[in-house]
């Protein structure tokens, strides 16, 4: 039987993160959840997630753009997702799809909260490139 795999969920909103958590496991993965930066990085001391959902605007404002790039650091192999509702709240738009982006948006993608459960697993299976 395979291991499960293991998804790190970063996001203060512990609503959002509850659903997440929720659609997740339901998926088949083995879910933990951190309700911001501090909290993510003294997990990250210990543990080696397969991937990082995380959130853009925590304890900073720009946070998850510190969170994601500190993971980076640490496990260079391990998909960064960005879930955020800053385009939303701001108007700004954030991507990963060009050189450019990506060499200062450590993230292998972006998803614009509010995000289908549906459309975070399809994009959570292509980042692990499982079918």
């Amino acid at each position: 039987m395979d291991e499960k795999k293991t998804i790190l969920v970063v996001d203060d909103d512990i609503d959002f993160a509850a659903q997440v958590e929720t659609a997740l496991k339901g998926a088949g993965y083995a879910v933990i959840v951190a309700e911001g930066e501090k909290q993510a990085e003294a997990l990250l001391a210990g543990m080696r997630p397969d991937l990082a959902v995380v959130d853009l605007m925590m304890e900073q404002m720009d946070g998850g753009f510190a969170l994601a790039y500190h993971i980076k650091k640490r496990y260079p192999d391990v998909p960064v997702l960005i879930a955020s509702a800053v385009t939303a709240e701001t108007g700004l738009e954030f991507d990963a799809a060009t050189e450019e982006e990506r060499s200062w948006v450590k993230a292998d993608a972006f998803l614009a909260k509010p995000i289908r459960p549906e459309q975070l697993v399809r994009e959570i299976k292509r980042l692990l490139r499982e079918s």
